[in-house]
């Protein structure tokens, strides 16, 4: 049985190396459109994912115009159904639906290009499930951050802008290394409306030779590199972010010593109060005190003996 194992190992990689030779360019062709179409599509997410963040955070209450209230209203229903569309149906039927439908209801009106509505439906897809990671990104902020900026005079968008999404970004970021990941996955959903990505180069590998286990293995090494090397970039990413581990307080900060970390002075220098010269200069200083001590205490005896002579 270990001999038959062997066998078949070697089988397999025989069968690899011929379907790789074959449609070794059309595979990399295929992972080339699978990553530029979910790195593309994840920006764009994000982008859609943040405008929904800020119009979902827009302040509003009673006292507001009621027009405010109303269009904000609106604005929230409309991205609340827009969200639980997209996240509620799998991608491979929004495809069909936005591709074959636009078509179907026009009668002429096409899509210019396969790969430009396969990015609006996976920027589309993204985006729904980036409007609440960033909703919730917004909310771990210390709601003293909004009312420190408010104070200050600035708008609502300017406080997005400026204070809540530069410090929401460092918390997103594995959710949008996360969505990147799902869509290099996902995209082989897109073989439906026959865009060229990495899954549509399998089936047709498969349909030519019949080797589907062969081809399925070199489709497996590809999406897993893809995701690794994606992984490893967004590690990186994070640490620069974090910035440095070690933290050294400057001794000759004016405040040092409040942080517990003062040093006393040079011995010998002016400023050691067990050198001559500030010893030199307390004794002035006190001979000084002293003095203008004795010249008050004299005015006032003054005033009295004035006194009693009226």
């Amino acid at each position: 049985m270990l001999q038959t194992f062997f066998q078949q190992c070697a089988q397999l990689g025989i069968d690899i190396t011929s379907t790789w030779a074959r449609y070794g360019g059309q595979y990399l062709t295929g992972m080339y459109n699978t990553i530029t179409l979910a790195i593309l599509a994840t920006l764009i997410g994000c982008i859609i994912g943040f405008i929904c963040g800020i119009l979902n955070t827009i302040p509003c209450g009673p006292g507001d115009n009621i027009v405010k209230r109303v269009v904000l209203r609106i604005i929230r229903v409309v991205i609340r159904i827009y969200v639980e569309v997209f996240r509620g149906t799998p991608m491979i039927l929004q495809a069909v639906f936005i591709y074959y439908g636009l078509p179907y209801f026009t009668g002429s009106v096409r899509w210019p290009s396969v790969f430009i509505a396969a990015l609006v439906i996976v920027s589309i897809n993204t985006g729904a499930y980036m409007a609440e990671s960033v909703r919730g990104g917004f909310l771990s902020i210390d709601p003293g951050q909004t009312e420190s900026a408010k104070a200050i005079g600035m708008t609502h968008v300017q406080t997005m802008l400026y204070v809540i999404i530069p410090q929401a970004l460092r918390v997103l970021l594995p959710q949008i290394g996360n969505n990147l990941i799902i869509n290099i996955k996902d995209t082989s959903v897109m073989f439906i409306i026959s865009y060229g990505e990495l899954f549509s180069v399998h089936r047709a590998a498969v349909g030519a030779t019949y080797l589907y286990f062969p081809s399925a293995a070199i489709e497996m090494t590809a999406y897993f590199s893809m995701t690794l090397i994606a992984s490893l970039i967004l590690r990186w990413l994070e640490k620069r972010m974090d910035g440095s581990d070690n933290y050294e307080l400057v001794n000759e900060d004016q405040l040092v010593g409040a942080a517990g970390t003062y040093t006393h002075p040079v011995k010998g220098s002016p400023y050691d109060e067990h050198s001559k010269e500030a010893q030199k200069f307390q004794q002035q200083r006190q001979w000084a005190e002293n003095r203008k001590n004795s010249e008050a205490s004299d005015v006032g005896n003054r005033s009295l003996d004035q006194r009693g002579e009226r």
